[in-house]
């Protein structure tokens, strides 16, 4: 036998061999907590020995007392010549098991060897089985509380010794398995074999008893009883049996050695009798086991050892007394109390402390299947059972409560119930089992009806609810749609609103367009749906053969779109039908009694909500376009900037809103942006809206700065009375300094899109809104750099309920630089006629990312977009005149020269000329100092005076005889267009002469 040695061979590079070993130890925490010490081990054997590569796998115990023996208690995957040399081994050999537990940690030996016993027997005629050749032996010890208790071992090929990895993991292995094992009694305490099944009672009843061979007396003879004596020096036990009658003589005493005394012990109580000897020696205590022992005849029968520690002077352990008594008798009088339970006619079993099934009469096994799948079990893992919710619960509640728990569970088959009533009894339960799927099959009926009835009730108030708040004629058939079609299992939906004899679609659910398009305004005497409307009571057709035998001129519809069986409900209020209502099923459907009934309900409730949606649907349509109608049709086109506009009512309520906007055309290129809002929702607020935008148009047209129009709209709003309060917003952009002057009135702030990309929104505080504010307005002015957006818009784009007005203004602003970036026709480059289309497309954008299609707005939306354009420096032209008679004719100049440069001579010289003579004439004679002559070439060529007077001229009605007074009327013949505004330092009469086409 080679020497012992910790070396081995370098574990395999791949990374799987860990995972695999990981799923191992998971497979082993997984076991279930009831399992036997023999059955923990052998699952422990098995991983270990696959792991290891190896042939098989045993598990011995320490002897319980002198610790120089270990006892064989578990193998996997050996034949017992090989098994029989190793039932006991010495504790001190040099074989691996023994060499773990001396050494309290793993050993490997390269041969298995043939082990020898301490006391120096020989193994036997083992076989050649018992050291096969080119195998060695891993082992590593189980640990207990007081040291190493046993050692798995394994045989593996001597020329693959296991790596450090397998080395580990065995040692893993042996861990959990220490920590498990419980070297407590797992079989049914208190009941014999033959009770453990009702099928072992039934044939231990009926077999007759036998008397050992050669041992004819019974009772205490039938198994080795007596007063005994264990020498712990020398293993020996002493055995007196002198308890005999003299009627039944016995012999008095004789000796066996404790290898021979723990063969005859059952091998399943072997380790546990084992573990609690040791324990009473060690403790210097009493034992008191009861367990299986084996006869002559090789049956077992039950004893009770009760037996006392006895030391020498120094305290040691010197030997152990005690008394072994047959216990068979009173197993076999708990037999007959077994017989009678058996038979009852309901189910019973017992079930021992750790809840796993002993017993099973006949009446059981009808309910949870043999006994053979059935005993041993946990009562939760019965195969009827397992997963029923509470029954393992139950049996613990029961067990530390010590009272009787009664509850019903469901079986693994569908619709079975079982009542269990579970009665705690010392060391177990009773457990009486009963079928109760018919009643619950009847509980359930009824429960069905009232869920049934309840559900119809639930479905009348739900679709009740649901049509109270429908408004449009849509929201009707969606909530018909939502609660009709589920509750029923119908797949189609038609509703559809009479109008002068013939049905109009108003909404399908699971049709076709097509079809839809085609029933859509079909003549009422044609439709299939006319009988029913005509005698007002509903139409149930089952298959589509029972409509072809109603309407057999309409087999065009028979089946349409797949649709075989429907309801057609005609829609009735007070006497009158109005429509008609569809459910439909994709297969035939047969409607109950009760079904009819039902829909024939609905029907009516549908009718009303649908009379309402259709007056409020004519009142929105009335008062939307009533809005947009006094919302600007079209916008004007400007030199000075491109604009596009979106107004978006709320997507719920009859309401519209006050919500509007205007571009508004004025003097010299510039335009004026406006943006309002009227707080409410109604026809009073889109009036109120329609008036203050005509007034602001009206003071637009003075060419009033924006503080002063908003002064003069903020008289006007409070008029209109104490509720009456307006946001407002009003800016002028002039091309030529490339400034938007505006005043804000309580609304949010424009954002600002520069070519670069940048946005921003203006820090100008607001006033208050209009009706509540106190004028002054304050004035912001911002410079927009050719080609920068300017946004104008209303609450009803950022703010909404669950997101903050903040996060709207920064995805506005987000949605905006994102169109710059990427480019989409908008900022930098050159300004033409294909680019128009620009702040059209940036509308849709920003609409589509803050007010999804499919999300309703919950206000009214108006949304004012302007590319803004700048005036040339080339097309500028500006001269400062002295204030003398001479200014006429040096303004003559300036226009003849300027124009020449602008190539506009021969088309406008004499008439601008002519214009400017007049109106610098008029400043000398009835105006003061400074006086400024400008030209502007745009699309229109504008020439402007200004001086320092405030007065506003005026066209006089000259007389013939009259030398004077004329001269405004020839600017007015000759310019298409002329005015006033005032400045800050005065007043500039402006006017404008079209320029030819080719010129521009």
């Amino acid at each position: 036998m080679g020497a012992p040695r910790d070396e081995g061979r370098p574990d395999p590079p791949e990374p799987a061999v860990s995972a695999v070993r990981a799923e191992r130890l998971r497979l082993l925490a997984g076991l279930p907590e009831e399992l036997s010490d023999r059955e923990m081990l052998l699952h422990a054997l098995l991983h270990a020995t696959a792991e290891l590569g190896g042939l098989s796998g045993m598990a011995h115990m320490r002897e319980r007392i002198s610790k120089r023996e270990m006892v064989l208690v578990v193998s996997a995957g050996t034949a017992h010549p090989f098994t029989r040399a190793w039932d006991r081994i010495s504790e001190r050999g040099p074989v691996a098991p023994a060499l773990s537990v001396q050494r309290g940690g793993y050993a490997y030996v390269p041969e298995a060897g043939v082990p020898t016993r301490f006391h120096g027997r020989p193994p036997g005629p083992v076989g050649p089985a018992a050291a096969p050749e080119g195998y060695g032996m891993a082992a590593v010890p189980l640990d207990g509380e007081d040291g190493p208790v046993g050692a798995l071992s394994v045989v593996v090929p001597a020329a693959h010794a296991p790596g450090p990895g397998q080395r580990a993991f065995f040692e893993d292995v042996a861990r959990w398995a220490g920590g498990r094992l419980r070297l407590t009694p797992r079989g049914p305490e208190g009941v014999s074999p033959g009770l453990l099944s009702g099928q072992d009672a039934r044939a231990a009843a009926d077999a007759p008893r036998r008397e050992p061979e050669g041992e004819p007396d019974r009772g205490p003879e039938a198994v080795l009883v007596g007063n005994w004596t264990w020498d712990l020096r020398t293993g020996e036990v002493a055995i007196d049996r002198s308890q005999g009658t003299p009627s039944r003589p016995v012999s008095a005493e004789f000796h066996i050695d404790m290898a021979s005394w723990d063969a005859l012990v059952h091998p399943d109580d072997l380790p546990w009798v084992v573990a609690e000897t040791s324990r009473a020696v060690r403790t210097r205590g009493v034992l008191d086991l009861e367990f299986r022992l084996r006869r002559r005849d090789g049956t077992y029968g039950w004893v009770r050892d009760h037996g006392h520690v006895v030391t020498d002077e120094h305290g040691t352990p010197v030997r152990v007394e005690g008394t072994t008594q047959d216990t068979t008798r009173t197993h076999d009088a708990l037999e007959s109390v077994g017989r009678a339970l058996l038979h009852m006619s309901d189910g019973f079993l017992s079930v021992t402390g750790d809840g796993r099934i002993a017993f099973v009469n006949a009446a059981a096994e009808r309910l949870l299947g043999p006994s053979r799948e059935l005993v041993a079990r946990p009562l939760w893992e019965a195969p009827v059972l397992r997963g029923a919710p509470g029954v393992r619960e139950g049996c613990r509640r029961a067990v530390a409560e010590g009272e009787p728990v009664v509850f019903e569970v469901p079986g693994r088959e569908d619709g079975q119930w079982y009542h269990l009533r579970l009665v705690p009894i010392p060391d177990g339960l009773t457990v009486y089992v009963a079928d109760v799927t018919e009643r619950h099959r009847r509980e359930a009926e009824r429960q069905a009806a009232e869920r049934a009835a309840a559900q119809r009730a639930a479905l009348m108030a739900g679709l009740t609810r649901a049509l109270a708040e429908a408004v449009t004629a849509r929201d009707v058939v969606d909530a018909v749609a939502g609660s009709v079609l589920p509750a029923f299992g119908a797949s189609g939906l038609l509703v559809m609103r009479l109008e002068r004899e013939r049905l109009h679609l108003v909404g399908s659910v699971g049709y076709s367009r097509d079809f839809a398009e085609r029933v859509h305004g079909m003549p009422l005497f044609s439709s299939v749906t006319g009988g029913a409307m005509r005698s007002r009571t509903p139409e149930f057709t089952e298959s589509a053969a029972e409509f072809l035998s109603r309407h057999p001129q309409r087999d065009d519809v028979a089946d349409a779109d797949g649709k075989q069986a429907g309801a057609a409900l005609p829609l009735v209020v007070s006497g009158r039908p109005i429509g008609v209502c569809v459910v439909s099923y994709d297969g035939p459907h047969h409607f109950g009694e009760d079904e009819r009934t039902l829909l024939t309900a609905l029907s009516g409730l549908v009718a009303q909500a649908l009379e309402r949606a259709g007056l409020y649907d004519a009142a929105a349509t009335r008062a939307r376009d009533l809005q947009r109608a006094l919302l600007p049709r079209a916008l004007p086109s400007s030199a000075a900037l491109t604009a596009a506009a979106r107004y978006l009512p709320a997507g719920q309520g009859a309401d519209v809103g006050g919500d509007w906007y205007d571009v508004i055309p004025l003097s010299a290129d510039r335009v004026a942006l406006v943006i309002g809002d009227v707080m409410g929702h109604g026809i009073p607020e889109a009036a109120t809206m329609g008036r203050l935008r005509t007034a602001v148009r009206t003071l637009s047209d003075l060419e009033l700065p924006p503080d002063e129009v908003l002064a003069h709209v903020n008289d006007v709003v409070a008029e209109l009375g104490e509720e009456a309060f307006t946001t407002c917003l009003y800016g002028v952009y002039d091309p030529t300094t490339q400034v938007f002057a505006y005043a804000d009135a309580g609304h949010l702030p424009p954002a600002v899109a520069l070519p670069d990309g940048t946005v921003t929104f203006p820090s100008l505080e607001p006033d208050p809104p209009l009706g509540v504010a106190a004028p002054p307005f304050g004035t912001e002015e911002v410079r927009l750099p050719e080609g920068s957006v300017l946004v104008l818009y209303t609450d009803g784009l950022v703010e909404e309920p669950g997101r903050d007005i903040d996060d709207g203004m920064g995805r506005l602003a987000q949605t905006l630089a994102t169109a710059l970036r990427d480019g989409d026709g908008l900022g930098g480059g050159p300004v033409g006629a294909d680019r128009a289309s620009d702040p059209e497309r940036l509308c849709d954008r920003v609409t589509a990312a803050l007010l999804p299609a499919d999300r309703p707005a919950a206000d009214d939306t108006a949304l004012l977009v302007a590319r803004t354009r700048a005036l040339a420096p080339e097309d500028i032209a500006v001269w400062e005149l002295p204030e003398d008679p001479i200014a006429a004719s040096q303004a003559r100049k300036y226009v003849r020269d300027q124009l020449d440069a602008w190539h506009l001579g021969e088309d406008l010289e004499m008439t601008t000329e002519l214009i400017a003579s007049e109106l610098v004439g008029n400043v000398i004679r009835h105006a003061r100092g400074p006086i400024r002559l400008r030209l502007l070439h745009s699309r229109t060529l504008i020439c402007e005076v200004a001086d320092g007077s405030l007065t506003t001229p005026h066209i006089r009605h000259a007389s013939v005889t009259d030398e004077g007074g004329r001269g405004l009327q020839l600017v007015a013949a000759m310019a298409r267009s002329w005015g006033t505004r005032y400045t800050a330092t005065g007043k500039c009469i402006w006017t404008e002469q079209a320029i030819p086409a080719d010129r521009r």
